[in-house]
């Protein structure tokens, strides 16, 4: 079996006088989808701020295909092959969908101009294999429906994404129809070998879309289930404390 893409050991934050994350351990491997899930102020979003590099932990260790590594900011985490999908997206409304997907990351030409051509190549490329139904690459993501942009997010993390892509929330806005489609991008993330950290309030969610659950309560690991081999209640139980581990 192929070892774990991310694994974390002892992780452990604070702010001040105040532990937001106490001796979290968790590994997740390629093509395995991981819920994280918990009550508001649990932790989850400062975890995954952790695993992005925009806190470091205060203890502990975070190792990448078994090798340890100090994420020191966010572009060392991208740098490193890891993606996150925040809840707002950092989307360029005025931008078409083929300049968001480079964000920050535009190719050049030899003669150091734009190579658009490049750019709306893959982009097309992607989003046909990823089932983004937009209008097309030239489409200014203003233009676009909630699920479309979200799909446009997953797509540009995908892209660049080669070990992890981290997504908080990802339908949080979403109606039923559109958080399908998102549902069955994020499914499809799996046959790219990616290992994906979700956090999501719907646990109807978690029971589709995860392989595990970890649930985190007051900045605390509770314990972690396979999904096949729990229930919402026993899930349920473990976020409000009705059961430790």
């Amino acid at each position: 079996m192929t070892g774990p893409v991310l694994e974390l050991s002892g992780i452990r934050k604070t702010f001040g006088g105040v532990t937001a994350i106490e001796d979290f351990s968790l590994e997740i491997f390629p093509g395995e989808i991981v819920a994280l899930v918990g009550d508001n102020g649990a932790g989850k979003s400062t975890l995954i701020k952790i695993v992005s590099g925009v806190h470091p932990p205060s203890a502990g260790s975070i190792a990448l295909d078994g090798q340890p590594v100090v994420m020191s900011n966010a572009t060392m985490a991208r740098m490193l092959g890891i993606e996150v999908v925040y809840q707002d997206l950092a989307l360029a409304d005025q931008q078409a969908v083929y300049m968001n997907l480079f964000l920050g990351r535009e190719p050049l030409t030899a003669l150091g101009l734009l190579d658009r051509r490049r750019m709306i190549a893959e982009t097309e490329k992607l989003v046909k294999e990823l089932d983004v139904r937009i209008p097309s690459a030239h489409a200014a993501i203003r233009d676009l429906s909630g699920g479309q942009r979200q799909g446009v997010a997953i797509a540009r993390a995908t892209h660049w994404a080669s070990k992890l892509i981290l997504l908080d929330e990802p339908t949080a806005a979403l109606g039923v129809a559109e958080t399908a489609r998102v549902e069955e991008i994020v499914r499809s993330l799996k046959k790219r070998n990616i290992g994906v950290l979700i956090i999501s309030h719907s646990l109807d969610q978690v029971f589709r879309l995860s392989d595990r659950i970890c649930v985190l309560r007051r900045g605390k690991q509770i314990g972690v289930r396979d999904t096949k081999a729990t229930d919402k209640n026993e899930i349920i139980a473990m976020i409000t404390g009705l059961k430790q581990g």
